[in-house]
């Protein structure tokens, strides 16, 4: 078998999920026979992967450094064959803006929003556009940072009043933020698993918190603070949607082998895709090795099928 490097943990703000992510594929990769290298992602990175003969890497990092195709870039000259998202597919979806922009442009519905950075309000004067901003959005308006992931920094905005706390507290996880039409409906998520046919939208998955009015980052890993149904109960038609809207998400952004379309099903029966995720949990509350299950792949079967895409896509140029 082969000598695999799982990198997990790192600098991000995410990090005791990495670790968790990273732990749980360890245990897979041992189990399916290859010999593994744990990395916790760190300033001795590229020593340790020069260090020894490797076949590939397995990332299991989230967020900064590890979502946003920094890591991709470094495993990309050292040659090293990865798993998951390319370089610009990993750039594109971490922005939750430009990858909003391109939704867009594509004509796939996304809630209405603006983006703005800390210069723009600083030296720019954007404060200013605030009363219009918020007559286009209407309350309440969801105040996020740009490039976090796990609901980390997201705030609502239910009046004007609210909005400058909301501002300071996203700008302190990023320095653009994302002010969006809040979507009031079922919290959705379609996870997308590449093959040997091509992209396949796994079952959808409903996260309903059974205390929190926000399926906030707690609720999102703390056993027990979210009920998950997959498949979620809902219309043959409605699922079949928000699968073909994952599948067009993650072929727009270029992303490769997984990733997770997040998506909120309004009182109209209308579906809002929020954004894309190109390194998708794989702890025990993860959405993706939910789906995974629900589709008949056990977790060491996703985490094999993932580490042959690494190997398959390694001879191609950049992805």
């Amino acid at each position: 078998m082969s000598r695999i490097a799982v990198l997990k943990g790192g600098r991000s703000l995410e990090r005791q999920v990495s670790l968790r992510s990273g732990a749980r594929v360890q245990d897979a990769l041992e189990r399916l026979g290859h010999d593994v290298l744990s990395i916790d992602v760190g300033v001795d990175l590229i020593r340790r992967l020069r260090a020894e003969p490797l076949d590939a890497a397995f990332v299991a990092l989230h967020g900064r450094d590890g979502e946003d195709g920094t890591v991709q870039e470094l495993l990309e000259i050292l040659g090293l064959p990865y798993t998951g998202s390319g370089v610009l597919g990993c750039s594109r979806a971490v922005d939750k803006a430009l990858a909003k922009h391109l939704m867009h442009e594509a004509g796939i519905p996304t809630p209405e929003f603006f983006a703005f950075t800390q210069t723009a309000f600083r030296e720019l004067g954007a404060g200013e556009a605030l009363p219009a901003i918020e007559e286009r959005l209407r309350f309440p308006i969801v105040v996020k940072p740009s490039s976090q992931g796990s609901a980390l920094g997201i705030k609502f905005a239910g009046t004007a009043d609210d909005v400058p706390a909301a501002l300071v507290a996203a700008f302190s996880y990023d320095a653009r933020v994302v002010l969006e039409r809040h979507v009031e409906g079922r919290d959705l998520a379609v996870s997308v698993l590449d093959g040997a046919d091509g992209a396949e939208a796994l079952p959808v998955v409903e996260a309903v918190p059974r205390s929190e009015d926000f399926y906030d980052f707690e609720a999102r890993y703390e056993i027990g603070r979210t009920e998950f149904v997959c498949p979620a109960d809902l219309p043959d038609t409605v699922a079949e949607r928000a699968r073909e809207l994952a599948l067009a998400v993650h072929s727009l952004l270029g992303l490769h082998a997984f990733s997770r379309v997040d998506l909120m099903l309004d009182a109209d029966g209308e579906l809002f895709v929020l954004e894309a995720n190109p390194i998708p949990g794989l702890t025990d509350t993860s959405l993706l090795p939910q789906a995974a299950e629900a589709a008949g792949v056990d977790f060491d079967q996703l985490v094999a099928r993932i580490l042959e895409l690494a190997f398959e896509r390694a001879p191609a140029s950049r992805a």
